[in-house]
């Protein structure tokens, strides 16, 4: 069990894609990049991969960078419990399967936190996770 935060897919993309003036990825280079250490799923790995792909990323760069992510974090594999869970999340909440086992993974490794932009800020989930978009009150 972590009580380390949760990080969703798309605040690293934001973090490592270098886009000039870049409101979301000054805010998620600073959280990532901090001194606290975060929990990622082998889905937000494959996840990431495939996006850095699609931006024009190199093969090398990727590798490199998943590495230092799970060096630095704590890594939750998606397992069947997990996957069985987060059926059990999509019939009750109406979110997507992706997010689904997002938050299912968060939830087996224990986590309060999920920060996140694809869900409701300050969304309490199972007695246990609470959505947090980093993004929410610098970009309204």
């Amino acid at each position: 069990m972590s009580t380390d935060p949760f990080i969703d897919t798309n605040i690293w993309i934001y973090a490592h894609l270098k886009t000039p003036s870049d409101l979301k990825g000054d805010i998620a280079r600073k959280l990532v990049e901090s001194d606290q250490r975060f929990v990622i799923s082998t889905q937000v790995l494959n996840e990431y991969y495939a996006a850095m792909l699609k931006n024009k990323v190199t093969d090398a760069w990727i590798q490199n960078s998943l590495e230092k992510m799970i060096q630095n974090c704590e890594l939750a594999l998606v397992s069947l419990p997990v996957i069985r869970q987060a059926y059990t999340l999509k019939n009750q909440y109406c979110f997507s399967l992706w997010d689904s086992l997002i938050i299912s993974s968060a939830l087996e490794a224990g986590c309060a936190i999920l920060y996140s932009e694809d869900l409701q800020h300050e969304q309490r989930i199972a007695d246990q996770l609470t959505v947090c978009n980093p993004f929410k009150n610098h970009l309204s």
